[in-house]
Order: C-alpha cells, then structure tokens, then sequence
C-alpha cells in the first residue's frame, strides 16, 4: 500500500535543500530505506520521522507539513497553518 502523503518527497525536497546526501542519514538510516522512503515505496514510522528531522536540523512537524502542504499555494499555506494553529492552541487549552 502506497502512503498517501508525499512524506518521502517532502523528505528529499528537504534533504536536498540542506544539501545533505542519504549517506548524512547513516546514522540513522540505511541508503537503502531511505530511497525507498523518498520514493514513498515505504512510510516511516513517527520514530524515524523525528530521526529524519533531527539530521534535517528541523521540527518533524515540519517534515510532515511539508509532506501534506507540498501542492499548495502561498496562500494556501498562510490559510492551513492558521486553522493548524488555531485546533492546537483550542485542544492544548480544552
């Protein structure tokens, strides 16, 4: 089963962006897995997804955000974030 977010592309959009090779993850993660991970083949666990982010030097939420958020508009990211936003100040505080 495929996963329906785009957690492998957000995955490699990132690592490309912070000029990292899969070989940076070794750490954490075969160049195997990961491939097969940026290639969406494979979903992570929430475990792995916060390795990830911490080799990325980001939040994992944002790893999944941007899994979620990568077709969207400027515009339509301000709008997302502020619903975000506004459901986790109202169940933090609930």
């Amino acid at each position: 089963m495929r996963p329906t977010a785009g957690i492998g592309t957000a995955l490699q959009r990132l690592r490309e962006l912070k000029n990292l090779t899969q070989e940076d993850f070794s750490l954490v993660s075969s160049r195997t897995y990961l491939s097969t991970v940026e290639r969406n083949l494979k979903s992570p666990t929430l475990g792995k997804i916060e390795q990830f982010a911490e080799v990325l030097g980001i939040h994992p939420l944002t790893l999944l955000t941007a899994a979620y958020m990568d077709k969207l508009t400027p515009k339509e990211i301000e709008r997302v974030t502020a619903a975000l936003r506004t459901q986790l100040l109202r169940t933090l505080t609930d």
